[in-house]
């Protein structure tokens, strides 16, 4: 049996105090309770939610103040609460962010993505972490020996990113618009690619659409460094000049969000992935949205269906996300790092405590 691991007094975590304001404090070592695990994390990726928290907050993720910080990660089990059977001290293992209750009305209706108790982890960028229970219950795996932490921490981004294409029913031979070539779009281009779909690609930075092109093999990829215009774009690359059959915004502005409805066929689809500011409103032409049948998705999150199904394609080698990761940085550099991928010059840094 695994020896317990040696477990320092203290530990080090990086904590949100205010948008740009971050800080590595000490703080003690927290002892899990029933139903949870210690993590002693592996590795953390940043992400593109933890670069717009770090530029303006967030009122839910980081409510209270100073606010645990990162919530892409795997580990070690440094320590197990009463009533953990699953997991023993020494397993590698992977977590989702979140985990539903089960028993509320949303998860009764079969959308616990949007169960009204729905437990948002964050703390990742430390020492350790712990597991809340209904983590540990339903969206916690153990990993296989050949599985590094850095390409198991994908798991929770790769959920997101596989239900944001398939939940919209992409299908083979279906000509899909992505605007947006952050960390989560490069995923979707990849997903979609899997699933048969003549993939365009859309971004204004010439690193996102190589990215696109060489790793999620984009059929095609088309800059916007020059600005927006949907009747130009829809007439020089979808099928006909008639629109695309699917549209997925990844950016997360109002204006980018108008532009997707403008870019679907008649019958299309379109889904606005990426969450706007609080407060903005969109304007939409309602004679299109009715008489061209244009159907709008707006999905949020991921469910643990589809964390197991990410995990898999992780663990068989499906999907190999390795080379989003542009750079490896230290616990310390958290900072650094977020400012790396707001100046474009790194897709998700792997941050090794």
């Amino acid at each position: 049996m695994p020896q317990p691991l040696p477990l320092p007094p203290t530990m080090q975590a990086m904590r949100f105090y205010q948008p740009r304001d971050l800080r590595l404090d000490t703080l003690p070592l927290p002892q899990p309770a029933h139903g949870e695990l210690l993590l002693r994390i592996g590795t953390a990726l940043t992400c593109g939610t933890d670069l717009k928290c770090f530029r303006r907050g967030h009122p839910v993720l980081l409510s209270q103040l100073p606010s645990p910080f990162g919530h892409e990660f795997a580990g070690t089990v440094a320590a197990v609460g009463l009533g953990v059977t699953r997991f023993a001290v020494g397993d590698r293992v992977v977590a989702a962010n979140s985990a539903p209750c089960g028993h509320c009305f949303y998860c009764q209706h079969q959308q616990p993505n949007l169960c009204e108790n729905l437990l948002l982890l964050n703390g990742a960028y430390a020492d350790y972490l712990i597991l809340p229970a209904p983590i540990v219950a339903v969206n916690t795996h153990k990993l296989p020996p050949h599985l590094p932490f850095e390409l198991a921490a994908f798991t929770e981004p790769l959920a997101v990113a596989m239900r944001g294409v398939l939940g919209v029913n992409v299908q083979a031979g279906e000509h899909v618009a992505l605007l947006g070539l952050g960390p989560i779009g490069q995923l979707m281009v990849a997903v979609a690619k899997q699933q048969g779909a003549h993939v365009t690609a859309f971004a204004r930075s010439p690193m996102k659409l190589a990215m696109a092109k060489t790793w999620g093999k984009a059929d095609a990829v088309v800059s916007i460094a020059e600005g927006l215009d949907p009747a130009a774009l829809v007439a020089a690359h979808s099928r006909q000049g008639r629109g695309f059959d699917v549209v997925i915004e990844a950016i997360g502005l109002p204006e980018i969000w108008e532009a997707a409805v403008a870019m679907a066929r008649r019958g299309g689809r379109v889904h606005w992935f990426a969450g706007c500011a609080g407060g903005t409103t969109v304007t939409l032409p309602t004679q299109r949205l009715h008489y061209d049948e244009i159907t709008l998705y707006s999905l949020f999150h991921h469910t643990p269906a589809h964390v197991a199904m990410a995990f898999n394609a992780l663990a068989s080698g499906a999907i190999d996300p390795s080379p989003l990761i542009t750079q490896h940085m230290s616990l310390a550099q958290v900072p650094a790092a977020l400012e790396a991928m707001e100046r474009g010059e790194a897709f998700k840094v792997a941050i090794t405590p």
